[in-house]
């Protein structure tokens, strides 16, 4: 517990420096937001009204104290396009965003971690090989061209599977895996590399050491050295990796969700910086940057979970 408490207070100059980039996000614009806004055409008047309602016309500090304080009540503010209020859209969009990239985590999951064992010990071998070569392919074949593909060939020509669209799970759990498959598995499929490739280098280094040749020379099964005394410390180098997968993913599935018309985080944000509605995004890159720091610090939690040397350390 001491160990977590430590890493929680260590987040918060982290948040606090956050805060002050997304509110300097606004001010980063070329120009005049109220211009940029509303567009070279407005009024004077209008103009003056949009700076008025954005605190804009007020100091800097204040500004960042009035918007602070609303932050930590919950309060992103309202969207310039349509007038709602952003963290009840993000409400909406995140989950669906969050249950995109946790699903494609797991496609990743069941292909690297066997493919990454197998790979290890039996380098040199068959499936050793055919698991470098899916770890080639993954990284080279970009995720929209193998959505595309997995479109055409499961659902305009099989018709197994919806080719888009989003149902929730709430309302038809079986709906959702159907339109949540084919997107899990042509992002999955690219992360899977990274994560097989990394478990297979850690693995083989772990298998080379002393303690665990001298479980081999005791007499144990193969398999259970692997589970039970190598797998283990193999997987710290992979838990950062995946870290570092899962936040992409939180932030990086535009592409995904256009394709397959998933109505996401992602696509919230393009839209608004279309929309030049800076206060949806100022809201949606504060909550990106949130998750990034609850994903490291459930990496570092992990980390204690996997070696105990690190919570004494």
């Amino acid at each position: 517990m001491t160990f977590i408490f430590r890493r929680i207070i260590g987040t918060i100059p982290v948040l606090i420096l956050v805060t002050l980039m997304v509110f300097g996000l606004i001010h980063l614009i070329p120009g005049d937001v109220a211009t940029a806004v509303l567009g070279e055409e407005a009024t004077p008047a209008a103009k003056v009204a949009l700076r008025h309602e954005l605190g804009l016309d007020k100091p800097l500090p204040v500004q960042y104290a009035s918007w602070l304080w609303r932050v930590l009540h919950g309060d992103l503010g309202r969207s310039l396009a349509d007038h709602t209020p952003v963290a009840q859209t993000i409400a909406q969009r995140l989950p669906v965003t969050i249950e995109l990239a946790l699903a494609s985590f797991l496609v990743a999951l069941i292909i690297a971690i066997p493919a990454g064992i197998l790979g290890a010990t039996r380098r040199g071998k068959l499936s050793d090989y055919v698991g470098t070569a899916i770890s080639f392919a993954g990284m080279s074949i970009p995720s929209f061209w193998l959505g595309i593909m997995l479109i055409i060939f499961f659902a305009v020509r099989l018709g197994w599977l919806p080719a888009s669209g989003y149902v929730p799970l709430t309302q038809d759990p079986k709906a959702n895996l159907q339109a949540m498959l084919l997107p899990a598995v042509a992002t999955g499929f690219r992360e899977s590399a990274v994560l097989m490739r990394m478990l297979r280098s850690s693995l083989l280094e772990v298998l080379s050491l002393e303690y665990v040749r001298t479980a081999k020379a005791k007499g144990l099964q193969p398999r259970v050295v692997v589970l039970r005394h190598a797998i283990r410390n193999a997987l710290i180098p992979v838990v950062t990796s995946s870290g570092l997968v899962v936040a992409g993913l939180l932030g990086g599935l535009v592409l995904t969700e256009t394709i397959f018309g998933i109505p996401g985080f992602g696509r919230l944000i393009v839209q608004s910086i279309f929309d030049r509605d800076f206060i949806t995004v100022q809201g949606a890159v504060l909550v990106s940057a949130l998750l990034v720091i609850l994903v490291n610090l459930l990496v570092d939690i992990a980390y204690a979970m996997l070696d105990p040397r690190i919570r004494v350390s």
